[in-house]
């Protein structure tokens, strides 16, 4: 029976409706592309919301997942060890400001395990974060989430999380407290609020600030860590190293992970008990983890993303210059979103009406993050039809 066969047979009838899915049903990817049930293919400038880096069947992915599985160990519980969260651990650190690693499922735990760590280790109770972010929808996470849409049904949310204007320096000066604010969480470009790569200028602003006040500063990578901007991490653009990183979408190839990255100071008020989750950093999840990361981080790999992101940053201008439609283009790296004058979402589904997957970052934001392995062949491609849809 081929996947075709099998996909035809298939209805999302008992599925829980959370989810507003629209188009065709995906059997098959390959490189930069998906296989609809008739064979039809698209080219994907979503890339899973940036968490397929290395593409679709991507030789790294799919022979680091049949290295593990050789092994018989897909899980074993945190009570003993395992070779390959220890080495994935080892690697992380390696590559960033970080001393420590936690391992998880997906970026909104990561987050959730980044706010009980500040807390614990300041000894203080609130969270600060900032218009426009998108950090995740459990409690606390959805309560450090700017989205009144997705907050309001679920009211009362966890208490001590407050957001302040972005980018407001004497918003922040007023709501960070040496008595009461464990630690503040900024996305240094952030995704679901727009693509708005923030003002170096005001985060190293923030770290003084944050410094002088004995608070933690958080950096949510989960959808423009790992690569997506240019860099191994986004921070390393910015001139500001934070306290505690958290990582997720592209991080294990496809399959859930998250990790909080943190410094010895943080580190070291966590013990046994205070955190901890069933299946983080497993065998298999973190084989394919450590294999994703190195490829990734490879010098000649992080140059042709900067590269092809450069090309398209002069595609998008040139576009944006041309097109009534486009108000401002903004991103780093391969994440870019292009504001429109006009709601984004019927451009959304013209664009995949000609074969181009993109999606929204808020109600007029054009949102592209396609794989990192892209070609420019494919880029070319693409542009041309976001052309053709927004002339």
């Amino acid at each position: 029976m081929t996947a075709t066969s099998t996909a035809a047979s298939a209805s999302p009838a008992a599925l829980l409706g959370v989810y507003a899915r629209v188009g065709p049903l995906f059997v098959a990817g390959n490189d930069a592309e998906l296989v609809a049930e008739d064979g039809t293919r698209y080219l994907d400038f979503v890339a899973g919301i940036g968490v397929n880096a290395l593409g679709y069947n991507h030789p790294v992915v799919r022979e680091a997942v049949e290295r593990a599985l050789g092994t018989g160990l897909v899980h074993v519980s945190n009570l003993y060890r395992t070779e390959p969260g220890e080495r994935l651990a080892e690697e992380l650190v390696r590559r960033s400001f970080a001393d420590r690693v936690f391992f998880c499922n997906s970026g909104a735990e990561a987050n959730e395990a980044a706010f009980k760590f500040a807390r614990k280790w300041s000894g203080k109770t609130e969270i600060v974060a900032f218009s426009g972010s998108f950090h995740g929808r459990l409690f606390a996470t959805l309560a450090a989430t700017d989205r009144p849409e997705y907050r309001k049904p679920f009211e009362p949310l966890v208490p001590g999380v407050r957001i302040v204007p972005r980018e407001d320096w004497a918003a922040v000066d007023h709501a960070v407290s040496a008595s009461r604010t464990a630690a503040v969480i900024v996305e240094p470009v952030q995704g679901e609020g727009g693509v708005r790569p923030v003002d170096p200028e005001w985060l190293g602003f923030l770290r003084e600030l944050c410094d002088s006040r004995g608070v933690a500063i958080i950096f949510d990578e989960v959808q423009c860590g790992l690569g997506r901007t240019g860099t191994l991490f986004a921070y390393e653009q910015t001139g500001v190293v934070p306290d505690v990183l958290t990582l997720a979408k592209p991080l294990a190839g496809g399959l859930p992970m998250g990790a909080v990255l943190l410094r010895d100071a943080i580190a070291a008020a966590l013990k046994p008990g205070d955190h901890a989750t069933t299946f983080g950093g497993g065998p298999l999840v973190a084989s394919v983890a450590l294999a994703v990361v190195r490829t990734i981080a490879e010098p000649d790999f992080l140059t042709a993303v900067r590269q092809k992101g450069e090309w398209l940053a002069a595609r998008l201008a040139s576009l944006a210059a041309r097109s009534p439609r486009v108000r401002e283009i903004r991103g780093r790296g391969l994440m870019w979103g292009l504001e429109l004058a006009e709601p984004a979402a019927p451009f959304v589904t013209a664009a995949r009406e000609r074969g181009l997957l993109v999606l929204t970052a808020g109600a007029n934001v054009l949102r592209l993050v396609p794989p990192l392995v892209i070609t420019p062949h494919d880029l070319e491609r693409g542009v041309a039809i976001l052309e053709e849809v927004l002339a």
